[in-house]
């Protein structure tokens, strides 16, 4: 299906020279892929700042502590004595103005020979370091002979990296890729590119990669808008065409008489609130309407999404049709479950659960009764998007998106049904500028009161140097029987540079099992379903106190009896999670506190945040001052600065292309909505190069 102008793009990047196995693996982590990453893949990760080596002073007025590209004759080497291999390879250089020694430390043996050689003129850039009164360059950035130095714009990008991987190697590997691009076909209409003066995409990579002004690789400037604005197009385009496949007719509809509802909402320990009353209204009224549901429902954390979530499936039900719930981690999906199996019960609705830990038996029967009809609600993680899950009836898709799930996953599941509705949970409330972005025109519900008797959360900021008082008073906590959250932000050391003082969970752990015993736990990522699981059944059952965690906990954990959280490091966190952290605690009838521990001297953006989230508790509040404030913590929980789903396209920088990708986008659909001539065989190009093709099969359709 793939144009074939594209297949140089898509080669592996282990096809390139001097990019073997080691880099493979380090650039699967660095560019987040599950498998050898392609040259295109390359291509569209950008540089984040850039070194100018314009500056070629003479080494006399060299300033100390720059970058500078120097002139030199190389006159000797010293290379360290044989018995003492921590002592660096030294080389003397020198122009008509002085001296400078370029420093090696551990280099191989014939590297420095060959590199600068004897008696030769070479062009050597760096940072310059005064040692001993002598100017010093350790570790030359580059060392270029005449030939070489006049191909160099004098601008190196640097780009982000990952631990082991070097700059140089990515440079080269990059640069190599560039070379590799074929002509590729204009997808932007004439006057959108003269309304946003963009320059052809070749043009944009080429510059954003070999930059020729200190300004080319800012996201503000036409060469990286002009990428943000092809890959927010490739959005816009695949979302407008799912879109005009699901709003196909869709025949026989899925809501009956209302019995079974009924009798859940009569099981129910408490009434249903205004705002789910009315979300449950509008589901069942899309289940009858004769083109398919496409629902948002978001609410914030606690709110009942998942009883809303139910009655829609009794609905279907009703008419003897199949729902199936799809969580995106295992802790949810049983949450889910747990809410769910008492209340479907009492109403004779039939639920199971899916996840990768039902095996052998007990899965092939889940499998015979979902193929049988003979359960009503499936719930479970993206177990249940595989090949051999087959649905008697499906007619409802609820997806808790949590945006982990991407298009392919929703299409992957409404493919399981004929026609299948399709219901999306959020528990982060979105701005509305931000719908738009992640789910086309979606209608939206939503849910905006707290349950009852939820008590307000008493939120307070305290500096780390005050983590004894903090820890005294966790003591006490423990002492009268509470239960207490501690939240760090990193497994382990690895993960990050400059988190010298953050403390891993495994290390605050150990800090705190010294001084409380065995009445503290531990859960975070890297543990088993089944391990985890096994601790959060201790914190609940009162048979530990203290529960260390990473943001394992952040979504869907539900133990109503926790009433304290200290989040240690609070300020790295983004407000969007802050917020949903928070929301694990105020579930009972207790009053509850959180404390956000924070390492001084705060950033701007940090202070604001936390200010904000002391303030407030009300997620839609939430979101749109995050979207104000936008920092790497996006509102939709995503680490960096940027579109959650989008490599290129920064919120605060590029939020005014995308309405204009999508009003583009819709002007496609109605000009040419199969794709079809030059100009539709150029946006498949796009699709493909984005990766955002997997609406292109939908397109031969019906």
């Amino acid at each position: 299906m793939r144009p074939s102008l594209l297949n140089p793009l898509f080669a592996a990047v282990t096809s390139l020279p001097g990019v073997g196995p080691k880099q493979d693996k380090l650039l699967r982590y660095l560019l987040s892929r599950d498998e050898t990453p392609r040259l295109v893949d390359l291509l569209l990760h950008l540089p984040s700042q850039v070194i100018d080596r314009r500056a070629r002073p003479k080494i006399r007025d060299a300033v100390p502590g720059t970058v500078v590209t120097l002139e030199v004759t190389v006159d000797r080497h010293r290379p360290p004595p044989p018995r003492n291999s921590r002592a660096p390879y030294l080389v003397y250089a020198s122009d008509d103005t002085g001296d400078v020694v370029l420093t090696f430390f551990r280099a191989k043996p014939g590297y420095v020979e060959k590199l600068l050689p004897m008696g030769e003129k070479r062009y050597v850039s760096g940072t310059l370091q005064m040692y001993d009164g002598i100017p010093q360059i350790v570790h030359p950035d580059r060392v270029l002979d005449e030939e070489a130095i006049a191909k160099l714009s004098g601008i190196d990008p640097v780009y982000p990296l990952t631990e082991g991987l070097a700059l140089g190697s990515l440079r080269r590997a990059i640069a190599q890729a560039l070379q590799k691009l074929p002509a590729l076909p204009e997808w932007i209409s004439p006057e959108v590119l003269r309304r946003c003066h963009f320059p052809p995409i070749a043009e944009a990579l080429h510059r954003v990669h070999q930059p020729v002004e200190l300004t080319d690789i800012l996201p503000d400037q036409p060469f990286w808008s002009r990428l943000a604005f092809d890959e927010l197009l490739a959005g816009q385009l695949a979302l407008a065409l799912i879109r005009a496949q699901l709003r196909r007719p869709a025949g026989v509809r899925n809501a009956g008489d209302g019995n079974l509802r009924n009798k859940i909402i009569d099981a129910l320990p408490y009434a249903l609130t205004p705002s789910q009353r009315t979300a449950a209204a509008a589901i069942a009224d899309d289940l009858k309407q004769p083109v398919r549901m496409l629902r948002l429902l978001q609410g914030d954390v606690g709110s009942g999404k998942t009883v809303v979530a139910l009655l829609a499936a009794a609905a279907v039900a009703e008419v003897g049709k199949q729902a199936a719930l799809m969580a995106p981690t295992e802790i949810l999906a049983r949450q889910h479950i747990k809410t769910i199996a008492p209340l479907a019960e009492r109403a004779g609705v039939r639920v199971a659960i899916l996840t990768g830990r039902e095996k052998g038996k007990e899965r092939r029967d889940i499998l015979a009764r979902l193929a049988e009809g003979e359960i009503d609600l499936l719930v479970g993680t993206h177990a249940l998007i595989q090949d051999d899950v087959i649905f008697k009836a499906l007619a409802l898709a609820v997806v808790d998106e949590q945006h982990r799930f991407g298009v392919r996953e929703r299409l992957a599941l409404t493919s399981k049904g004929e026609a299948v509705d399709v219901l999306v949970l959020s528990a982060t409330p979105i701005p509305r500028t931000l719908v738009l972005t992640y789910f086309g025109d979606m209608d939206v519900s939503e849910l905006r009161e707290k349950p009852a008797g939820r008590q307000p959360i008493d939120t307070r900021a305290v500096p780390m140097s005050r983590i004894e008082e903090v820890m005294d008073g966790v003591g006490r906590a423990l002492q009268s029987g509470k239960l207490v959250y501690w939240i760090c932000p990193l497994v382990e050391e690895s993960e990050a540079e400059g988190t010298e003082h953050l403390t891993n969970a495994t290390k605050r752990f150990e800090s705190l099992q010294k001084r409380f015993g065995d009445r503290v736990g531990l859960v975070h990522g890297q543990m088993k379903g089944t391990e985890k699981d096994r601790v959060m059944a201790q914190f609940a059952a009162h048979e530990i106190g203290l529960l260390v965690a990473t943001t394992v906990v952040e979504v869907g954990v539900d133990v109503p009896a926790a009433t304290i959280m200290v989040i240690e490091n609070a300020e790295r966190f983004g407000l969007a999670q802050l917020h949903q952290l928070r929301g694990r605690i105020g579930r009972g009838s207790e009053a509850s506190t959180c404390l956000l521990l924070y390492s001084e001297p705060l950033g701007e953006m940090s202070k604001a945040r936390l200010k904000v989230i002391r303030e407030t508790s009300d997620g839609f509040r939430i979101a749109e001052e995050d979207l104000k404030l936008r920092g790497e913590g996006d509102v939709l929980g995503v680490r960096q600065s940027g579109l959650p789903g989008y490599r290129i396209a920064r919120s605060e920088v590029h939020g005014q292309l995308i309405t204009q990708a999508r009003d583009e986008a819709l002007r496609i659909m109605k000009d040419n909505p199969k794709l079809t001539g030059e100009r539709g065989e150029a946006l498949r190009c796009l699709l493909y190069l984005y990766e955002r093709d997997e609406a292109i099969p939908l397109i031969g359709a019906g």
